[in-house]
């Protein structure tokens, strides 16, 4: 047993280290406090070690609760006050060498062994011992709280600092984390969950070559690469010492009862009676001040009495339980039931909470006082935390306590008061403050545990669709997202009402949408629209048989299984027939029937037919009638499909336009599923439209907001993907170093993923690097590059723009014009959207330095199609300036860039100007971080 007292430890706590700490006390992620100290989760993770270490604390959790007190920082200032166990670890000097032996030589090893034997504690010696053979450190998690075999890996996550990444269940994210790290695992208490964490592991394991597992249990795990090593008791006597003695005199002393020596070989009488069990040993010595040897002998006599017969190991397991019935038979009436009755939580609790979920009229004060009563016996542990004291118990004890609560017949009754402390809790969590993930963190287990009793008990199933609803939206505000989605179908099963259950799955839905899982997505807007058919809901019905259509072309890239086009149509059609004269529904079917318009285009071999202007009339169509039923989300789904349509027609304003109308539409709805997954496309969308219009500022104003959007923390790669395009644009060398770290550490977590998507923010920092003439920088990022699309947009779209840009810079203009040789009508698909501004503008700049004689026509060409475009129209301006020699008018194109926000362009335009302008333009570039200009031509 362990009680903890304040004393001052030495730690050399580093200035970046305090950062950490500080941040980590906020309860985020590693990759949020990467993002937020622009470091890689690799250096977050190593400094996260190192304060386990130096703080001496066992795992994330009292990492965080440490981050609360004061921390000095560096070798000069004071010491930080820690938390410490008051009492040591005794003996096992054998124990600990053959477990450390077997951790070194096999991948994964259990320590077996009944309840009280000490496996926990030997687990934590043996690992902070081999800590320092661990480049990736040593990680520690405790599965007691843990209730529900799928939720292994979020509690894994936890005690890593990992987020959930979209797109990702939590095992994948996990595995990926630890794929090429060289660490230690800890997994204590697994017992319980023992097939939950036997298939974990087996993944875990085939995954991560240099990972080690330390397990504990009191069964085998029966996984590949395992070697058990069965926990023996304390030794009784060994060379004339004894564990068991050693344990029994140092609890003594620590409850105010030193032991005379001479008194050995009746303290080894206690030990050997209670068969050298760590836990009955500390229970017994706990009592020593008030019994004293001869009243501990006595108190031992009668239940130990009956412990015969039976195996060893099951004599000892009965050692354990006959000290847990003699030292509660000893307690007060009162502080029995108060231990019975906290038995119920799982996770650490409060005396407010003791007293709520306690016997009705139970006081705080007299509760507390009667946790202090049953802490000072060993039966609860006490911490100190922000939020007060918390007191908990060991599994062993605790799961005594529930067997007491079932025999006395109040179990039911306690468990009820534990699901109305839950519910009472979760509505305290729907308002988010400052300390708020603190709070969630501290009682989502007993949330959890609460839920996975009350929902096998059909009296309970109100409370339990309830709670699974709360902590759906609870997990969902936590970025818990693939909980989130399993929790919103588990309420869809508790509810009584098919409505309510309609509701719940059409969150899940859109849960799955944030999660990227376009398949979920589909199947749980079918199963909606079957239950709104069982309430006689036939318009919601065809609300989401329609979005299910529409999803599967809006989100097309989500999904694994291509929808078949004439499944798809069924559903349309089904929806239509159900729609009736619904004007929520009749929008639905429009949007639907205008992205199946939409997908046809992208396949048609020219814009000049009349399926465009169609399918922009079918798109409006849609935004009109979802506009009439004041929905955002409904009409912000209409103006996506109405901005894709738009940008095919090369109408490019118009698109940005739509895109813009989009945002702000969303700006001021709630962060619902539904409305998340909506604001994330749409900052994208509207992102993506102001580039392909040259407003640089408005595009990393928009790119600022999704790569700080908290729910893409995780995959930085594709929070921070556009706001490195505009950046490159703009020339803002500063931002994209460091950005670019994000980006390609959080790509490297996914597992260094192939998507076309993330293929212009890599040929952006590309081009940044080659225009700074890091050739070695440039070379990692080309192959990033062409790993990560080797498609025809890379070839013929943004790739020639940025490889263009990069040529002209180095003064290679018949290079340019080459990689720019295709008419955009060649190569509409792949320009169409973003590009088709840059292409032309640049082009034409391209056939002037490169003297073509083509350079005239390529220049009235694309002031016509850039008209609008500040920065595509100063290019193009620039051109015929240089074609036309004329000076003032090449020297105002600079002050366009400048307005524009585009000053690689400005000083660029300067050096192109010769003379004195030159030289400015040459520092202009140096103070970008750019390297010189070679001559033109």
């Amino acid at each position: 047993m362990r009680q903890y007292v304040t004393v001052i430890a030495a730690a050399d706590i580093s200035p970046r280290e305090a950062e950490v700490l500080e941040l980590v006390g906020a309860h985020l992620s590693n990759a949020e406090i990467g993002a937020r100290l622009c470091i890689s989760v690799r250096t977050v993770e190593s400094h996260v070690s190192s304060l386990l270490r130096k703080l001496e604390v066992p795992d994330r959790r009292a990492l965080a609760r440490r981050a609360s007190e004061p921390v000095g920082v560096g070798p000069s200032h004071p010491a930080p006050v820690l938390p410490a166990p008051l009492t040591s670890f005794v003996g096992r000097v054998s124990e600990r060498a053959e477990l450390a032996e077997l951790i070194k030589a096999h991948r994964q090893v259990t320590a077996v062994g009944s309840g009280g034997v000490g496996k926990t504690r030997l687990a934590l010696a043996v690992a902070a011992e081999a800590a320092g053979e661990y480049a990736d450190g040593v990680w520690f998690v405790d599965l007691v709280p843990v209730t529900d075999p799928d939720l292994i890996a979020t509690a894994v996550a936890g005690a890593l600092g990992l987020g959930e990444q979209p797109g990702r269940g939590m095992t994948e994210s996990v595995i990926a984390a630890l794929a090429d790290r060289h660490a230690l695992l800890v997994l204590d208490n697994c017992e319980h969950v023992v097939d939950g964490v036997a298939l974990f592991l087996e993944r875990l394991l085939a995954t991560c070559p240099r990972v080690t597992v330390l397990a504990t249990s009191q069964a085998r795990l029966m996984v590949p690469f395992e070697r058990v090593y069965p926990v023996p008791p304390l030794s009784l006597s060994v060379d004339g010492e004894s564990d068991a003695v050693a344990l029994f005199r140092e609890r003594a002393a620590a409850v105010g009862r030193s032991l005379d020596p001479a008194l050995r070989d009746q303290i080894a009488s206690i030990c050997e009676r209670l068969d050298g069990m760590a836990l009955a040993i500390e229970l017994a010595a706990a009592r020593c001040s008030t019994l004293g040897l001869d009243g501990i002998n006595a108190a031992l006599s009668h239940p130990l009495r009956m412990l015969t017969g039976g195996s060893r190991a099951d004599e000892r397991h009965r050692s354990v339980r006959g000290a847990l019935d003699w030292s509660h038979a000893l307690l007060e009436p009162a502080d029995r039931a108060l231990l019975r009755q906290v038995s119920v939580f799982v996770a650490p609790f409060t005396a407010a909470a003791a007293a709520t979920v306690g016997v009705t009229g139970s006081e705080e004060g007299i509760v507390a006082e009667g946790l202090a009563r049953l802490a000072e016996q060993s039966l609860l542990v006490v911490t100190a935390s922000p939020g007060g004291t918390m007191y908990r118990a060991l599994e062993t004890i605790r799961q005594y306590g529930v067997e007491r609560l079932a025999e006395a017949g109040e179990l039911v009754d306690a468990r009820s008061r534990h699901v109305r402390w839950c519910l009472a809790e979760a509505a305290e969590l729907a308002v988010v403050r400052a300390d708020w993930r603190a709070r969630f963190d501290a009682v989502a287990d007993d949330l959890r545990a609460a839920l996975a009793w009350a929902a096998d008990r059909p009296e309970q199933r109100t409370d339990a669709y309830r709670l699974a609803r709360h902590l759906a939206e609870l997990t969902f505000a936590r970025h818990l997202i693939g909980e989130s989605q399993g929790r919103y179908e588990q309420a869809a099963a508790l509810a009584d009402d098919p409505a309510a259950g309609a509701s719940m799955l059409r969150h899940a839905a859109a849960v799955a949408g944030c999660r990227m899982h376009g398949d979920d997505m589909y199947r749980l807007h079918r199963a909606a629209a079957d239950a709104a058919r069982r309430s006689g809901d036939t318009a919601g019905a065809a609300c989401d048989l329609a979005t299910a259509a529409a999803n599967a072309y809006r989100f097309s890239g989500k999904f694994v299984r291509k929808l078949p086009q004439e499944e798809a149509v069924a559903l349309i059609t089904q929806a239509r027939e159900l729609a009736g004269d619904d004007p929520a529904a009749q929008g639905a079917v429009a949007l639907a029937e205008a992205g199946r318009a939409l997908t046809e285009i992208g396949a048609a071999p020219g814009l000049n037919d009349d399926a465009v202007p169609m399918t922009i009339a079918r798109a409006e169509r849609a935004v009109e009638l979802a506009h009439r039923t004041g929905d955002p989300l409904a009409e912000s789904a209409a103006l996506d499909t109405l901005t894709c349509a738009q940008s095919w027609a090369g109408d490019t304003f118009a698109a940005a336009g739509t895109a813009r109308r989009r945002i702000t539409l969303l700006s001021s709805t709630p962060g619902t599923p539904a409305g998340t997954h909506e604001l994330i496309e749409a900052l994208g969308e509207v992102t993506e439209a102001s580039l392909g219009t040259g407003d640089l500022p408005g595009a990393r104003r928009w790119a600022r907001q999704l790569a700080d959007h908290p729910l893409l923390a995780e995959v930085g790669h594709r929070a921070t993907g556009w706001l490195l395009v505009a950046d490159a644009m703009a020339g803002n060398v500063k931002e994209i170093l460091t950005g670019s770290v994000r980006f390609l550490d959080a790509w490297q977590q996914a597992g260094s993923p192939a998507r076309s998507v993330l293929g212009p923010p890599a040929a952006a920092v590309a081009m940044i690097h080659g225009l700074r003439e890091d050739q070695d920088a440039w070379r990692e990022w080309s192959a990033v590059l062409n790993q990560l699309d080797p498609s025809p947009g890379n070839t013929y779209g943004y790739g020639a723009i940025f490889d263009a840009m990069l040529l002209l810079h180095r003064g290679q203009a018949p290079q340019a014009l080459e990689r720019l040789a295709p008419e955009p009508g060649e190569v509409w698909q792949w320009v169409t959207w973003i590009w088709l501004h840059w292409y032309v503008a640049l082009r034409a700049e391209t056939a002037v330095l490169a003297r073509s004689s083509e350079a005239g026509d390529r220049l009235a060409e694309a002031r016509t199609v850039v008209a609008g475009n500040p920065v595509a129209t100063a290019i193009v301006e620039r051109a015929q300036a240089l074609l036309d020699n004329d000076q003032e008018r090449l020297l105002a194109t600079a002050d366009a860039f400048d307005a524009a926000g585009c000053r690689y362009q400005s000083a660029r335009t300067l050096v192109l100007a010769g003379g004195d302008h030159a030289a400015r333009g040459a520092a202009a570039l140096a103070d970008l971080g750019f390297a010189p200009m070679a001559p033109q031509g």
